[in-house]
């Protein structure tokens, strides 16, 4: 379970984290597809109540991330049990959390969407939608909890699986339920939102059987803590709490963004909201490095190498800045055939086209701060993580504020809040790790 910094290394656990979540994207592609074959309208509203959910499933992964820093520390000090018993009262954690943010989704939805959305027939789409969707959450945090057990202990593969079941299933019944075929009934947008939910069952079906198929529970015995155990479960939420509402303001910054671009019209939120699909399919294999980081970063720091943790971030902050150039600049010279997979509209390719091109230049800011970023997440110290955010996002919305609300600017200047919000984070993580006040954190 204890890692080492090679190249072979990084790569070797960082690639199955990248084809899992490239899967999943695929499926958002499809979906994106096939919601903008039934309109403008549609696929902007599955813009802006995806970025929603997006917000809710990232304060599990805030958990889950908390968790992993923890199981990824013992992992490098070779305690299987504790291990376990971070597992088994995680997925305890997560189904609390994942039924506090359905109810509280339930009397906010109509608030959020009722009083920000300019037009109302996109705020009661967005509502329905989500009224729908929330079913899906306990399924999704358990998942997240599994998959930071998978990557802790080295297991990474195992993501791959579960994210090729759900990717088949969303697909297949996407294409069912959006247009009504083989006998089942058209619903549209809602028809998207179940079957999201039904690839999360699957999903979260898969990794737990994993687990119980390679009888890791010998290795692992979380029937030993099946009893919540509360002082775990406040030294667990004393690490993710910082990472749950660092995320909220991370992904809350994306709403606001979103609902301000709202304002500009149904034209700019349909090309935002195919923008933000390319955007999450050109940053899996970022995402996969920061995951990868995170972990090797705790892993280290528990073998007692905090000197190499530095060093760390930069050797994989390079594989990520190399990934991203070669993926960016095939998107910055074919932007109109990546555009057209989405809908068949020339304007609106031709309209999204210069978004798209500043997108994929701030990638490769995004390729290291992310990285570096997570470097700081992996010492443990998860407040000063969200200290970084809050003032990171507090600079990204004041952009947004003044060239979308205020100057009512072409969608590209709007989208250069990316550029805004990665450089401030990038400096930030490297003041703080330069300063070597991560060292000596318990956690």
């Amino acid at each position: 379970m204890k890692t080492s910094i090679t190249n072979r290394q990084i790569i070797k656990l960082a690639a199955p984290i990248s084809l899992a979540l490239l899967i999943p994207q695929i499926s958002f592609l499809t979906n994106t597809a096939f919601l903008g074959r039934l309109g403008e309208r549609e696929l902007g509203v599955n813009g802006i109540t995806g970025i929603y959910y997006l917000m809710l499933s990232m304060i599990g992964y805030g958990l889950s991330s908390g968790i992993q820093v923890q199981m990824a520390r013992r992992a490098g000090e070779g305690s299987k049990s504790e291990i376990a018993h971070l597992l088994s009262n995680g997925v305890m954690l997560a189904a609390f959390f994942s039924l506090a943010l359905m109810f509280l989704s339930l009397w906010i939805a109509p608030i959020l969407f009722g009083l920000n959305l300019h037009n109302t027939g996109n705020a009661y789409l967005s509502i329905d939608y989500i009224y729908i969707r929330i079913w899906g959450l306990p399924f999704l945090l358990v998942t997240q909890l599994f998959n930071a057990f998978y990557i802790s202990i080295g297991k990474s593969k195992y993501l791959i699986y579960g994210s090729l079941a759900a990717t088949i299933v969303n697909v297949l019944f996407d294409y069912l339920l959006i247009f009504g075929k083989l006998g089942f009934p058209a619903m549209g947008l809602a028809g998207a939102a179940i079957a999201s939910i039904i690839s999360e069952i699957v999903f979260c079906g898969t990794m737990a059987g994993l687990f119980y198929w390679n009888k890791m529970y010998r290795d692992y015995p979380v029937y030993r803590h099946l009893t919540f155990d509360v002082k775990l479960s406040q030294r667990s939420l004393a690490i993710a709490a910082p990472l749950i509402v660092q995320f909220m303001f991370s992904i809350g910054g994306w709403q606001i963004f979103f609902i301000f671009i709202e304002h500009l019209g149904t034209q700019a939120l349909a090309a935002s909201q195919i923008l933000r699909s390319l955007f999450g399919i050109a940053g899996v294999g970022v995402w996969a490095f920061a995951t990868t980081c995170n972990a090797m970063v705790s892993n280290l720091i528990g073998q007692g190498k905090q000197n190499e943790v530095i060093s760390l971030g930069w050797k994989i902050s390079r594989l990520s800045f190399l990934f991203a150039l070669l993926l960016c600049g095939t998107l910055f010279l074919f932007p109109g055939e990546f555009l057209s997979l989405y809908r068949d509209d020339a304007v609106l390719v031709a309209y999204a086209i210069p978004s798209l091109q500043i997108i994929v230049l701030a990638m490769l800011i995004m390729s290291v701060s992310t990285v570096m970023f997570n470097t700081v997440v992996g010492t443990g110290n998860t407040l000063v993580n969200l200290t970084m955010e809050i003032a990171c996002v507090g600079c990204y919305l004041v952009y947004s504020y003044i060239v979308i609300e205020r100057m009512q600017s072409p969608l590209y200047l709007c989208w250069g809040a990316e550029f805004v919000y990665w450089t401030t984070l990038l400096t930030g993580s490297l003041i703080y790790l330069k300063s070597g006040r991560w060292k000596g954190k318990m956690i």
